[in-house]
This record gives C-alpha cells, structure tokens and sequence, in this order.
C-alpha cells in the first residue's frame, strides 16, 4: 500500500477485526492475542482497529510484527482517560498538536512507520473539525499516516471534514440493536465514504437468545441455518451494505479464536429478503430499515 486509497467501493475488506479487548492472555491458547491475529490473517481478516484510548497498542504492535506488510493497520486518536479510573471519565482532545503528538505516540508504541487508517475517535465541542482534519491531512503529507477517519460525528462533521480533505472512512456502531441514522447512511453513500460498522453484534448482546420479539427472531433463523444468532446479527449487517449499495465493513471485536472464526463464518451467509425484513421488524424501533 503506497498511496491513501486503501481500497475502493468495489473491492473494501469484507470484514475486520476490532483490538479494542485485546490484552495479554494466560494460559489459555483460544485467547492468546498473537494467536488470535495471525489467525485472523490465515483467514484474509487484514483491517486490523485499535486505538490510543485501549492502551493496547504496544500489545498490538507486538502481535503484527513481521506481518506488517500484510495489514490494514487503523488506529485512533483524540479520547483521553481521566484520573478517577471510572468508565465515564474521558474528555476529547482535538487540536492540531495533538493530532501530531498523538500519531508520533501511537506510530512509538505500534513499532510502524505509517499508520493506513487514522481515525478522530470522538468529536470535539471545542476544536474545528477543520483544524482537526487540516492537521490530519498534514499527516500524510508527511507520509505518517495514508487515510483519514473519522469517528462519532455527525452528519455536519462529515461535510466539513470532507471539505477539506477526503474522509476514507467513519466507524459508527450499527447493529440490529444500534441504528445508523438514515441520514449518515446516505451522506456517506453520496461522498464515497466507507461505513466501518462497529460493535455489529450488539457488543455480544446479540449472541445469546432471549425472549425478546428480537432474541426470538435471531434464534428462529439460527436454528433454520444451522448457526448461531450472532452469527445471524453479524450477517444482517453484511447484507445491508449489499442490498443498499454501500460500502459498509463490519468490524466484529473478540478475544477468542473460536469466535473469530464463526465471525469469519458469518460472511458466507446470505439471508433472505424475508429474513432480513424479519429481523429488521423484529428490532424496531430500535434498528432503521
């Protein structure tokens, strides 16, 4: 890869593997991240997403060496813990030293030259976008990073971002739990930028039946596939971006191989018009047909 298209609407990965869990493993082999992400490689999962806010890039950097080559490396920046150690204490950081200061810290830990995908991980209330994806593109000019992301924004965001340099990609969560508004789905369409769609089984809630209209729903087509309902959830995704034209990219996280494998598996399966509507009824309100 030697230019900022890493790749083009007819030919995006088909799925990628998010790091955000990934952390050193005991003893057990089904969880031992080298093993995961070469066995994530083994199986053609190249787009490999973590980011300075996991404060696991060190651990990634680790994982990929001498295979660099072979992977889309994304990473994002811009999200910083607070002291208190609590879920909710993070704030944004979003000008244009940081953005520089950020990709030399996490091009350090990462062990890289260049980083294929770099992301803004949230929006900031207090720094333009503009200044934002100004410094961004500076970035490739100076052969730090190829693409730029972005991250929980919104439609607005995207325009003045992509004013000012092409966007690659937006990573938004979109599950059959978690909707993508309309109107992102759309402007993305329009501008050419991929949807990277994290979280797609509902951040595992979508892998376990319950007695939900939902949960049911899942465990009906399951059973009549012969796989399991988060493999059904993963597979909605994949065919939403089929049936409406669009680049979409699902970007299932774990940190088993066994279930990177039936992530994987869940390519293969293409659900029928009937089931998708299912699903899709099934969920509302909370999903967006």
């Amino acid at each position: 890869m030697t230019n900022t298209q890493l790749w083009s609407a007819d030919d995006p990965p088909e799925q990628g593997l998010g790091l955000m869990r990934l952390t050193e493993a005991g003893t057990d082999p089904d969880r031992d991240p080298t093993a995961m992400v070469h066995a994530a490689l083994g199986l053609g999962v190249t787009l490999l997403d973590t980011a300075e806010m996991y404060r696991n890039e060190e651990l990634v950097g680790r994982t990929i060496a001498g295979r660099r080559e072979e992977i889309i490396l994304c990473s994002k920046f811009g999200v910083r813990w607070g002291d208190s150690g609590r879920f909710d204490d993070w704030s944004v950081h979003a000008d244009a030293a940081t953005v520089v200061s950020s990709c030399e810290g996490s091009l350090r830990r990462l062990g890289v030259e260049v980083i294929d995908l770099y992301y803004l991980h949230h929006r900031s209330e207090h720094t333009p976008i503009e200044e934002t994806v100004s410094a961004m593109a500076g970035l490739i000019d100076a052969g730090k990073i190829r693409s730029i992301g972005l991250s929980n924004v919104t439609v607005e965001d995207v325009r003045r971002a992509h004013a000012v340099h092409p966007v690659h990609a937006v990573q938004e969560a979109w599950s059959l739990s978690t909707p993508v508004p309309g109107l992102m789905s759309e402007t993305l369409a329009e501008l050419g930028i991929a949807l990277v769609a994290h979280s797609p089984t509902g951040h595992g809630a979508l892998r376990a039946e319950d007695s939900t209209a939902l949960g049911v729903a899942l465990a009906d087509v399951a059973r009549h596939r012969g796989v399991s309902p988060g493999q059904v959830a993963l597979a909605w995704v994949h065919c939403q971006g089929r049936r409406r034209d669009e680049v979409v990219v699902p970007l299932p996280g774990t940190t088993s191989v066994r279930h990177l494998h039936d992530n994987v598996a869940a390519i293969g399966i293409e659900l029928h018009d009937s089931e998708l509507d299912r699903l899709t009824e099934a969920a509302a309100p909370t999903s967006v047909a």
